[in-house]
C-alpha cells in the first residue's frame, strides 16, 4: 500500500494499492476507459456493494459523455495502466451511486439498463420511482454515505482506436442515430428479417430512453421523446406479431394505451 494523498477535489482521498506502468494516459473527451471496480461501505466490515470481477466483466465509460457518476472520470484520470487504487469519496460525490449501480446490475442480469417498457399505468410508475428494486440501494438512496471505490485501470482507448456503440454516444449523437436505426429496422422488416429488425428498433428506443432520463417526466421535452419511443415500440411490436409473440405484444402496448388511451396503430 502506497502513499495516501488528496486529489485536487474536495472530499476525495486516494491510496495506491499497486503501482501502474508508464505515464498517465490522455483522458481526452471521447476516450474509452476500461477498468474493474469494487464499491464498499465505510463500515467495519468494508461491506461490498458491487464488484465487477465477481460479475466477470470490466466496466467501460467514455470520457466527457455525461456518465451519471462523473466523479469516476476524476478518479480514473489520476491513474496509470495497471494501477490499482482505493478512493474514499464523501457523500457529495456518492449520492447518485445507487441509480448508477441499479443500471450496472440490470446489465449484469442480462436486462436493459433503462426501463424502456414498464408495463404499468402512469400512476403505478410514479410509485415505482420510490424503489430501485434492490434493498441495499434503496437504503443508500434514503441515506447517502461515503463510499470506497477500488479501481483497477486496464486500458484507455482514444476515440480513433475503437468503434463507438450506441451506449458510447453523446445525447446529440444518440438522437441523430435514432432515424438511422429506424430506417434500418424498416428495411429489415420489409425484407422479412423480423428478428434483426427488432434489434434495430430496440437500439433506437434505448438511445431515446437514455436521453429521456435527463428530462423531467411529463414535461414537453420528455413527452416529445416519449412519442418517438412509442412509435418505435409499435414498430417493434409489429415485428413481434409477425413472429407470433402475441403475449409480449400485449405487454408492450398496454403501457402506451394506458398513457393516453391511444388506439394501437403501427407506424413505419
Amino acid at each position: 500500500m502506497q502513499n495516501t494523498l488528496l486529489l485536487g477535489s474536495e472530499g476525495i482521498k486516494k491510496t495506491i494499492l499497486h503501482g501502474g506502468t508508464g505515464d498517465i494516459p490522455k483522458f481526452i473527451t471521447g476516450a474509452k476507459v476500461t477498468f474493474h471496480f469494487r464499491t464498499q461501505l465505510c463500515d467495519d466490515d468494508r461491506t461490498v456493494i458491487d464488484d465487477s470481477k465477481v460479475v466477470g466483466t470490466p466496466m467501460e465509460i467514455v470520457i466527457g459523455n455525461m456518465f451519471k457518476l462523473d466523479i469516476w472520470e476524476t478518479l480514473l484520470s489520476s491513474m496509470r495502466i495497471g494501477e490499482v487504487a482505493e478512493f474514499w469519496c464523501d457523500t457529495m460525490h456518492t449520492g447518485i451511486y445507487p441509480i448508477v449501480s441499479k443500471s450496472m446490475r440490470r446489465i449484469a442480469e442480462g436486462k436493459d439498463p433503462v426501463d424502456w417498457h414498464i408495463h404499468t399505468c402512469g400512476m403505478a410508475n410514479m410509485f415505482a420511482y420510490h424503489s430501485l428494486g434492490y434493498d441495499d440501494l434503496d437504503e443508500l438512496m434514503k441515506e447517502p454515505k461515503p463510499l470506497y471505490f477500488v479501481l483497477e485501470l486496464l486500458k484507455v482507448q482514444q476515440p480513433s482506436e475503437y468503434n463507438r456503440e450506441s451506449w458510447a454516444l453523446s445525447d446529440e449523437e444518440r438522437l441523430k442515430a435514432v432515424p438511422v436505426l429506424h430506417g434500418q429496422g424498416n428495411k429489415l422488416y420489409k425484407q422479412g428479417h423480423y428478428q434483426e429488425a427488432t434489434q434495430k428498433y430496440k437500439e433506437a428506443i434505448i438511445c431515446i430512453k437514455n436521453v429521456q432520463t435527463k428530462e423531467k417526466a411529463w414535461e414537453v421535452p420528455w413527452m416529445k421523446l416519449e412519442k418517438m419511443a412509442n412509435t418505435l415500440t409499435l414498430n417493434y411490436c409489429q415485428c413481434l406479431l409477425r413472429m407470433e409473440e402475441f403475449y409480449e405484444v400485449i405487454e408492450h402496448t398496454s403501457d402506451i394505451v394506458n398513457q393516453g388511451g391511444l388506439v394501437v396503430v403501427f407506424f413505419f
